[in-house]
């Protein structure tokens, strides 16, 4: 009796279901770990090429026209404008930077490295005391001395600059292959855009989710605007106040400003010891007036940001600048896109959600 008031609730044709839809969710989770595992390699590079895709499109529909409608065409002199605009800065970085330790060693060698000697003006800097005139002129009268005094830390430091020298020519690499994927996207840029269009609506509905592939395009854009062109402008700033003064190795100094600024961080971490060893190198109103040049070279993304970004969207600036910063503190430069475009789609969200529950 106890057995059968035990399988009246039992139902055959409920648990064979449980069991075939557990399998089949079962089977595709696997096919999606499987599928992510093969193409996480590709991922950084796919990402990149549709941020590239989208920064250098309107540039192959300018030109389309002037070459017979040829879009294929359009796209792979696009393309190779961005690879000719990669390689030739790189590659004058590493000409400079591998050609400057080629002399260095060679002096070092022949023993006619000599470092100059500090100006008695480093005695009255502020808070270093006499600490930084001590270890130059150690440097400046003994040079083997003190590399030797100094060989752990100076190994230290090779091995770390060789360290990025080699994520660098890495990361190069990575974005020549983006740009290629990105030349591709561009050339089928409609039936990308279709395809991102169906995916969206397919995630989020026909609302809002009809609305995510544009907005994801709109904000990229601003991204590019506000953060990297802001960027190239400040570096281009910063560069000619640094060649304009004859700093040494200009050009390097010039591609770690560009990285600091990419990253929202003040170019002045760079500039504050070059201005100093501008003071006490060069003669006083020279050294002032590359000092406040620099100044506000260095500030001149305060004013630039706000007229660049937002424009054309009904997100906030702030939004769009969070999204980036939080982005890039999290994943890096991909981040710096992906953040922005991220915060974006949650504030529409929240948005539609706030207005719903008002409307009830």
């Amino acid at each position: 009796m106890a057995n059968e008031n035990l399988n009246a609730g039992y139902d055959p044709l409920f648990v064979r279901n449980m069991v075939e839809s557990a399998l089949r969710i079962g089977l595709i989770l696997g096919l999606l770990t499987l599928a992510y595992d093969i193409l996480r390699p590709f991922l950084t590079p796919i990402l990149w090429g549709s941020i590239i895709a989208i920064a250098g499109f309107p540039l192959v529909k300018w030109l389309e026209p002037k070459l017979g409608g040829r879009r294929g065409l359009a796209a792979t002199l696009v393309t190779l404008f961005f690879i000719f605009a990669l390689v030739i800065p790189t590659w004058t970085v590493m000409e400079v930077a591998v050609e400057g330790l080629k002399k260095a060693s060679a002096a070092l060698e022949e023993g006619k490295f000599q470092i100059p000697p500090p100006s008695a003006k480093i005695k009255d800097w502020p808070l270093v005391e006499e600490h930084v005139f001590a270890v130059w002129s150690s440097a400046s009268n003994d040079i083997e001395g003190f590399a030797q005094t100094n060989a752990p830390q100076l190994k230290e430091l090779a091995g770390s600059l060789l360290k990025r020298l080699g994520g660098s020519l890495i990361g190069v690499l990575m974005f020549l292959a983006a740009i290629i994927i990105a030349g591709g996207f561009m050339t089928f840029a409609e039936g990308c855009s279709v395809a991102a269009h169906k995916f969206f609506i397919r995630v989020g509905g026909l609302n809002p989710g009809g609305e995510w592939a544009p907005l994801a395009v709109a904000t990229v854009r601003n991204v590019l605007q506000g953060v990297v062109g802001v960027a190239i402008i400040q570096t281009i700033l910063v560069a000619i106040g640094l060649f304009a003064a004859g700093i040494p190795a200009a050009p390097v100094w010039t591609v770690i400003v560009l990285f600091l600024a990419i990253a929202q961080l003040p170019p002045l971490i760079l500039l504050a010891p070059i201005m100093v060893y501008v003071f006490s190198t060069a003669d006083t109103t020279t050294a002032v007036i590359f000092t406040v040049y620099q100044l506000v070279a260095g500030a001149s993304d305060s004013f630039l940001k706000p007229m660049l970004m937002g424009r054309g969207l009904d997100i906030p600036m702030p939004v769009i600048l969070i999204g980036a910063i939080g982005g890039m503190i999290m994943s890096g430069i991909i981040g710096l896109f992906a953040g922005a475009v991220i915060l974006s789609i949650f504030y529409k969200l929240l948005n539609l959600w706030l207005e719903q529950q008002t409307q009830q």
